[in-house]
């Protein structure tokens, strides 16, 4: 069993604030409810999480419904400040589930897929990836940002299983890393340029950027593929909003 952390203090971006007029997205209505009640609702449903910590704007945080084992906490002004903030409140060392409020279309099969493989590696950090043809398959016409490696093309997912110990040590890149997420050439740049050369041709190897991101932040990563793209699917546009009211709707 293991934690799991929410971030919910997101605000809006300018493409989302001309459909809707929540200031975070973390409270964007998906069917009636909150978007963050959908994530909460798939944790506390996997067999692997024990408590729900809520990181976001707190006022508002507790107009939704949560369920019992739900704390919420003040979140910070930057992704990694609140992940912080997430795991100072936790009161352990233990390995976290970290997870975006903006996939409400997370379900527990998913989450307990990504846990069971983490099971049997041992790392510091979990990150998952779901090829594109998995993506396309069972979200066709949806727009991701997608890498094209030597074992095929990838999109990342928005949860992430985390050693709180190795937080602190990798703020600083991180924060780098976070603002580049939806740039892929450019995280390559974050590499070094042998990576840089070896993406452009195609023959970048998962594992070799596996082992440059944990050489780079000083921590053991690995990277996990998931055949669920439910993993991928983030509230970044008005296209993806239509998809997951869509979805919420018809129960896809």
């Amino acid at each position: 069993m293991v934690d799991a952390i929410i971030l919910a203090g997101g605000e809006n971006n300018a493409d989302l604030n001309r459909y809707t007029s929540q200031p975070y997205e973390a409270m964007i209505d998906i069917g009636g409810k909150p978007m963050v009640e959908f994530v909460a609702r798939a944790l506390a449903a996997s067999g692997h999480i024990s408590r729900i910590f809520v990181a976001g704007p707190a006022r508002e945080l507790r107009k939704c419904t949560f369920p019992d084992n739900t704390i919420i906490v003040n979140s910070g002004q930057t992704i990694m400040e609140t992940i912080s903030l997430g795991m100072k409140a936790l009161s352990h060392q233990n390995l976290t589930l970290v997870v975006t409020a903006d996939i409400p279309l997370l379900t527990p099969t998913a989450l307990d897929d990504f846990l069971n493989q983490c099971a049997g590696i041992e790392a510091d950090v979990y990150y998952p990836v779901v090829t594109r043809s998995d993506h396309e398959q069972r979200f066709p016409g949806n727009k991701r940002t997608y890498v094209r490696l030597q074992e095929g093309t990838f999109t990342g997912g928005n949860i992430f299983l985390v050693n709180p110990r190795i937080v602190p040590q990798c703020v600083e890149i991180a924060e780098r890393i976070i603002a580049d997420r939806k740039n892929p050439f450019r995280l390559c740049c974050h590499l070094g340029w042998t990576f840089v050369v070896q993406f452009i041709l195609g023959t970048l190897k998962l594992k070799q950027v596996e082992s440059r991101v944990s050489e780079i932040l000083g921590i053991k990563g690995a990277v996990i593929r998931s055949p669920y793209a439910e993993l991928g699917i983030d509230v970044d546009k008005p296209s993806d909003l239509d998809l997951v009211r869509n979805c919420i709707t018809q129960s896809c």
